[in-house]
């Protein structure tokens, strides 16, 4: 006998479709009180699949309102399934809620097919006046809040609950001046209470919960990438006192660490980065953050136990994941996951943690730990560069031919000088065949008129990137062979240097400010400074002092009033028994104020120890011999 359509379900129909809700439910509390574990986690899947079946039983009838409440509560159950099952919102769940809403207006003579889900939701809730309709609507609204903040609509989830509340003014009467409006309007929803003869496998009151949580958390997230610290403080501390789990609350505690070093407050940073800790202490980049206000701090030694604590956390196997059975299948983690925050709780690698450690151990002069940092990470490399060294933009790490000279200037600096040559080599050999023969290029920031294309100019850095590193291992290996005593063989790569840096072709007016210069051709710039001037040293070594000379004055072409280029000019004028020019020129650079010449941006570390190997060692020495030829107390006749 064929069923009249409109007609509701025969009694049996809805008892059966009702019993066999209360046992799928029963079984997935059963599976849940288990414990964590594969059953529960199987039980979710196949919960999943037995909601779903059911309610395509239920819409294959007509909709009518004496089965609309079961109905909508078995959507209600798949689409929570749906979603702990996929471990984020995901598009089913909103066609799921749109059909639900179809079949609530189709039930009540009416039609809403070419109405968006915002629209729907407007009609539903506006027209639909059913007694027994109002909660299980409220519960699906309630799904639909979660896959909004999930898509991180947040205006469209505060519309939503204007609606549940039955007034459109309702959020602005509840919300004072100050308040959040979207957490006052989850505040003030009225949560329904749940019919015993239906049966939830996740309570809508749970769910408020979760939702205020997650709601207080991604604004708070909204408001700190926008910069607005004390905001995002205020709705991260509101999210911390939410509902979620120790994983979720020690996240909340991060951003809360992160947000208070934005601040300018270090050590309030500090007690909320700790907080994620005793909370979960297998929230990694808490320590990582950690490591970075102790930086920021100038506190080294804190800094270096927090990353030799990271790198050993790391070296560990990692801990298993987590089940994926759930204690609610709709949680604060679920719901939030942008841009920024997978920034802020990025997870370094080993790798990452041993170039930190190695670069802040050459950094604080700690050479010996730093050598051995150094050396662990060329070991890490060797296991697998794809797997060890991330490829984003976030990583500390510098490019691989930088960290090898930073390793051979720890190893210079440690008395290990032909390892020291010997890496210079290998960045000398791995970049001389991605060097032009000749490189052009202007010197300021600012580009021509006719800008050369991106790929071009990426190219042309490129290349001048691979020349700085390739004069810089020849200067490495210059001073090097300078320590040696072997100022012959000194002379040869610092001669390399130089000549390796006659390739590129810098033009431009020459008068540019230092800021305005290119990155890449100040350290070019730099490098050769420290070539000529560690080529003029050894001249002098050697007593060719005209050729030291020639030298020192090139360098003061590069940076005029050096306070390393200048004292050896004098120097070199003084052996050259050109005693009245070496006065002058003393009394000139004596009278520039210290830090008045030679600024600009800070070199590259791989340059810093050769910056300390060209300064003048015997200033006071020299200084006192040029009194004594003045006949003043002071080097100044003026005096």
């Amino acid at each position: 006998m064929k069923r009249r359509r409109g007609s509701p379900p025969e009694p049996g129909c809805l008892q059966a479709w009702a019993a066999e809700s209360w046992a799928l439910a029963d079984r997935w509390r059963a599976a849940r009180c288990s414990g964590p574990g594969g059953a529960a986690a199987q039980e979710l899947r196949q919960q999943r699949g037995a909601f779903g079946e059911l309610l395509l039983k239920m819409r294959g009838l007509p909709a009518t309102l004496p089965a609309l409440p079961l109905e909508l509560t078995v959507l209600y159950n798949s689409l929570l399934f749906t979603m702990g099952a996929s471990d984020s919102a995901i598009k089913e769940e909103a066609e799921g809620i749109c059909q639900g809403l179809l079949r609530v207006l189709e039930a009540c003579g009416a039609c809403g097919q070419d109405l968006s889900i915002e629209e729907l939701w407007q009609k539903v809730l506006r027209e639909v006046t059913v007694e027994d309709l109002q909660a299980p609507l409220h519960r699906l609204g309630a799904l639909q809040a979660a896959w909004w903040l999930a898509a991180s609509r947040l205006g469209s989830t505060a519309g939503l609950f204007r609606l549940l509340s039955n007034a459109e003014d309702s959020g602005r009467a509840c919300c004072s001046e100050g308040e959040n409006e979207l957490l006052s309007l989850l505040k003030a929803w009225q949560v329904p209470a749940e019919e015993a003869s239906l049966p939830l496998v996740q309570s809508a009151k749970d769910l408020k919960e979760i939702l205020y949580t997650a709601a207080a958390f991604l604004q708070g997230l909204q408001e700190l990438e926008a910069g607005n610290f004390p905001t995002a403080l205020s709705l991260l501390q509101e999210a911390a006192g939410g509902f979620c789990s120790k994983r979720v609350l020690s996240q909340i505690y991060t951003c809360l660490g992160c947000c208070a070093q934005r601040m300018g407050k270090p050590q309030t940073a500090l007690q909320h980065l700790k907080r994620a800790l005793q909370v979960d202490f297998q929230c990694l980049p808490a320590l990582s953050h950690v490591a970075a206000v102790y930086h920021e701090l100038g506190e080294t030694e804190a800094e270096l136990q927090a990353l030799a604590l990271l790198y050993e956390a790391l070296e560990k196997k990692p801990p298993a994941a987590a089940s994926s059975s759930p204690h609610f299948l709709i949680r604060t983690e679920l719901l939030v996951h942008t841009p920024i925050l997978a920034s802020l709780l990025r997870h370094r690698r080993p790798s990452e943690v041993k170039y930190l450690l190695a670069q802040r151990c050459l950094q604080a002069g700690r050479v010996a730990d730093a050598v051995e940092h150094y050396l662990d990470f060329l070991a890490l490399l060797q296991e697998g560069l794809q797997q060890q060294v991330p490829l984003d933009g976030d990583s500390p790490l510098p490019r691989i031919p930088e960290v090898f000279l930073e390793a051979a200037s720890a190893l210079e600096q440690a008395g290990r000088h032909h390892d020291a040559i010997t890496l210079c080599e290998e960045v000398i050999s791995r970049t001389t065949d991605l060097i032009p023969r000749m490189l052009r290029v202007e010197e300021r920031l600012q580009q021509p008129e006719c800008p050369l294309p991106g790929a071009g100019l990426s190219q042309q850095k490129e290349s001048l990137c691979c020349l700085a590193w390739r004069a810089a291992g020849y200067l490495h290996q210059g001073w090097v062979w300078a320590t040696l005593g072997e100022s012959k063989e000194a002379i040869t790569q610092f001669s390399r240097c130089l000549g390796d840096l006659l390739r590129v072709q810098i033009y431009g007016t020459g008068v540019e400010p230092t800021e305005n210069l290119l990155p890449e051709v100040e350290v070019l710039q730099k490098i050769r400074l420290l070539s000529l001037i560690g080529r003029g040293t050894q001249f002098l070594e050697l007593g060719k002092h005209k050729e030291a000379l020639l030298d020192f004055q090139h360098s003061l072409q590069i940076s005029p009033g050096d306070p390393a280029a200048a004292p050896y000019l004098v120097q070199a004028l003084w052996k050259l028994d050109r005693k009245q020019e070496a006065a002058a020129q003393w009394q000139k650079f004596s009278r520039t104020p210290p830090g008045e010449e030679g600024q600009g941006r800070a070199v590259p570390l791989y340059l810093v120890s050769c910056l300390q190997r060209a300064a003048f060692p015997s200033r006071e020495a020299l200084a006192g011999s040029i009194r004594d030829y003045l006949g003043t107390p002071n080097g100044d006749p003026a005096s």
